[in-house]
């Protein structure tokens, strides 16, 4: 990660196949996940007990890259993903720690486009997001995640 590696968008949705709402900070809680978010609340079309399903994260880049060479802009929100992230290589991230503002995450897994975020984009996205999806995370400590904060590795 470089100096400005950073979260440029949060997102939650209350419920599964909700809207994902923006907002500018959000708590994040040990074995939960985002506060306000359907996996939190044990809602989401995919969830199961599970830590990898606590937060998931996608790089600006990889939208932008969507829409360079695809020609689909995918909205951030619209990716069903809970941080937008600038700077950083997810990818890199899987089985290691890093902070996010104050709080530490374990990334688990890669977080690959499936046939659920087409239907639910409307667009033809698992080709142009193979191996660029996201990142699943596992909340290790505490705290609040606020849009800006920067991304430090551990």
């Amino acid at each position: 990660m470089d100096r400005k590696s950073s979260v440029v968008g949060i997102f939650i949705a209350s419920g599964p196949r909700q809207p994902m709402a923006s907002v500018e900070v959000v708590r994040a809680v040990r074995g939960r996940g985002l506060e306000g978010d359907r996996y939190f609340n044990q809602q989401g079309t995919f969830w199961k007990a599970d830590p990898a399903f606590e937060v998931t994260l996608i790089e600006e880049e990889a939208l932008i890259a969507l829409k360079r060479d695809y020609g689909l802009d995918l909205a951030p929100g619209n990716a069903r993903r809970n941080l937008v992230t600038r700077g950083v290589a997810l990818n890199h991230l899987v089985g290691r720690d890093f902070k996010v503002g104050g709080v530490l995450l374990r990334g688990i897994r890669l977080c690959e486009p499936c046939s659920h975020l087409e239907k639910m984009s409307g667009m033809k996205v698992i080709k142009g997001l193979r191996h660029r999806g996201g990142l699943r995370a596992q909340v290790v400590s505490a705290g609040e995640i606020r849009n800006g904060d920067p991304l430090v590795m551990q």
